[in-house]
């Protein structure tokens, strides 16, 4: 599965591991429902996918990226 369609994301945590988010494009960039945490965590991204960085999501949705 590749990363073409900019649907999935990762997201690189302070901890040095990636975890993949659906990435909702239709909704607000500000907003916490933009994105939701599926994938497990990785020590690194596919070149395929973009990669984010975790100051730029939302406060709401940082905790959940170290749920998983």
């Amino acid at each position: 599965m590749a990363g073409k369609h900019g649907k999935y994301a990762y997201v690189e945590r302070r901890d040095g591991w990636y975890v993949k988010v659906r990435v909702f494009k239709n909704r607000d960039e500000k907003s916490p429902d933009r994105y939701l945490v599926v994938g497990p965590k990785r020590r690194d991204a596919p070149p395929t996918f973009p990669v984010l960085k975790e100051e730029d999501l939302p406060e709401e949705v940082r905790p959940r990226l170290y749920e998983v």
